[in-house]
């Protein structure tokens, strides 16, 4: 039996599952965010970069005319 006289916290809520998950907030893009990012400090000699997002694995491939294919 649980212990009527001990706080309540949001913790406690938390840890039974009682509410929606927390949403991951982005913070806002700043100047020093929105610098390019070269190509070729991505690849860094390679013509393939995998990239881990959300938990999905993505490739990065520079074809033979030098484009760039984002393939999930």
């Amino acid at each position: 039996m649980a212990d009527e006289s001990s706080p309540k916290t949001g913790l406690d809520s938390e840890k039974q599952g009682a509410g929606p998950p927390a949403k991951q907030m982005l913070r806002p893009a700043t100047p020093a965010s929105q610098q390019p990012i070269r190509s070729e400090d991505l690849l860094r000699g390679s013509r393939e970069v995998q990239i881990l997002h959300a938990g999905e694995l993505y490739r990065l491939t520079l074809t033979r005319a030098g484009k760039l294919i984002l393939h999930k």
